[in-house]
C-alpha cells in the first residue's frame, strides 16, 4: 500500500510565513502607536497615523490566517495551546479591537482626541505586551497530559514570559520607529532616528538576554546549539544578527531611510529563526511533535486546495496595497 502524501511540512511552512507576515507588519504599525504619546507634537502625532492608516487593518489578516491554519492542519496543538494561552490571547483580541476603534473614532474627534490618543497608544501597548507574554510561555513549553492542557490559568506568567514580552514591546517600538524614518520627513523623521537608535541598544541587550536563558529551558535545546558541530552550522545565527545591528546602527547615522527598516525586519527574521531552530520539531513545546498533532492526511489535503488558491491573493493584494500607498506621508493627506 503507497504510503499517504506527507503534508505537516506545507503546513508548517504556511503557518510559519502567516506568523512571521503578521509580527512583521502589524509589529511597526504597533510600534508606531507604542511610541504615539511620546511623538512630539500633534502634527507629528498626524502624520504618524497617517503613515500607517492605509494598510493597518489588512496587517492583522496574516493574524487570521495562522489562527485558522493552526486549527484545521493542526488540531491537537490548537486544543492545548489556546486553553494554556487564553487569557493573553483574550486580553490581545481585545487591545487590537478596542485600538481600532480608537484609531477610527480619533480621525472624527475634536475635544476628546487625547482620549483616542491614549486609547490607540495604551491598545497596541497592551497587545505587543500580550503578544510577547504568549510568546515566551510558548517557548517555555506546557503542561502536558495524554492529549490535553494540565497546567494552571497562570502558567503562561513568569519571569522569562515578561522579559520576551518587554523584548516585543521594544522590538515593535523599533520597527515603528524605522518605519517613521522611512515614511517621514523633517523634525519627525529626525525623532525616529534618534528613538530607532536607542531602541537598537534595547533590543540587542533584551534579544541577548533571551537568547542567553533560553537553552536553559530545556535540555534538548542547549544541546542542539552548544553540541558539536551544531555550534559550527548554528553560528551563523548570532553573527548574522550582529551584523544587521551594526548595519542598522550605520545606516541610522549615515541618514539612510530604507536600510534602517530593512536591517530591523532582518533582525526579526533572525530572533524568528532561531526559536523555530530551539523548539523544532515541537509544535507544543516540549511535548507533542508537528506530526502527532496533525490532522489526517485527507483532511490536510482538502484544506490546502483552499489555502493554496487564498494565499496568493492575500500576498497579491499586501503587496499592491504597500505598492500603491508608497513615498513620504504628508500633512495634507489624512485618514477620513
Amino acid at each position: 500500500m503507497q504510503a499517504p502524501l506527507d503534508f505537516v511540512p506545507i503546513w508548517t511552512a504556511i503557518i510559519g510565513f502567516g506568523v512571521f507576515m503578521y509580527v512583521l507588519l502589524d509589529g511597526f504599525d504597533l510600534g508606531v502607536g507604542i511610541l504615539f504619546r511620546a511623538l512630539p507634537d500633534d502634527a507629528a502625532r498626524d502624520l504618524a497615523m497617517n503613515s500607517v492608516a492605509p494598510i493597518w487593518d489588512f496587517n492583522e489578516t496574516w493574524l487570521v490566517l495562522g489562527g485558522v491554519a493552526l486549527l484545521a492542519a493542526f488540531p491537537l496543538a490548537f486544543a492545548i495551546i489556546v486553553p494554556a494561552l487564553y487569557f493573553p490571547v483574550l486580553a490581545m483580541l481585545l487591545a487590537l479591537i478596542f485600538r481600532g476603534v480608537a484609531f477610527e473614532f480619533r480621525a472624527k474627534a475634536d475635544t476628546s482626541r487625547r482620549v483616542w490618543d491614549a486609547a490607540f497608544h495604551y491598545g497596541s501597548l497592551v497587545a505587543t505586551l500580550a503578544q510577547g507574554l504568549v510568546l515566551g510561555a510558548f517557548v517555555q513549553g506546557f503542561a502536558v497530559e495524554g492529549r490535553r492542557f494540565a497546567g494552571g490559568i497562570f502558567d503562561w506568567l513568569t519571569p522569562f514570559s515578561l522579559l520576551t514580552a518587554v523584548g516585543l514591546i521594544v522590538g515593535y517600538a523599533l520597527l515603528g520607529a524605522t518605519w517613521l524614518v522611512l515614511k517621514t520627513t523633517g523634525e519627525l523623521q529626525a525623532w525616529a532616528r534618534i528613538q530607532a537608535r536607542r531602541l537598537t541598544l534595547a533590543v540587542l541587550v533584551v534579544m541577548g538576554a533571551i537568547s542567553l536563558w533560553t537553552p536553559f529551558l530545556q535540555e534538548r535545546i542547549a544541546e542542539r546549539w552548544f553540541s558539536w558541530p551544531n555550534l559550527l552550522f548554528l553560528s551563523p545565527v548570532p553573527l548574522v544578527t550582529l551584523g544587521l545591528a551594526a548595519w542598522l546602527w550605520s545606516a541610522l547615522a549615515r541618514g539612510r531611510e530604507f536600510a534602517p527598516f530593512a536591517a530591523a525586519i532582518g533582525l526579526f527574521m533572525m530572533g524568528y529563526l532561531g526559536l523555530a531552530i530551539s523548539l523544532w520539531p515541537n509544535i507544543v513545546p516540549h511535548a507533542i511533535s508537528l506530526w502527532e498533532a496533525a490532522a489526517a492526511p485527507r483532511a490536510q489535503a482538502f484544506l490546502l486546495v483552499g489555502t493554496l488558491f487564498l494565499l496568493p491573493i492575500i500576498l497579491g493584494y499586501t503587496v499592491w496595497s504597500y505598492w500603491v500607498f508608497r513615498g513620504k506621508v504628508r500633512a495634507d493627506i489624512g485618514y477620513h
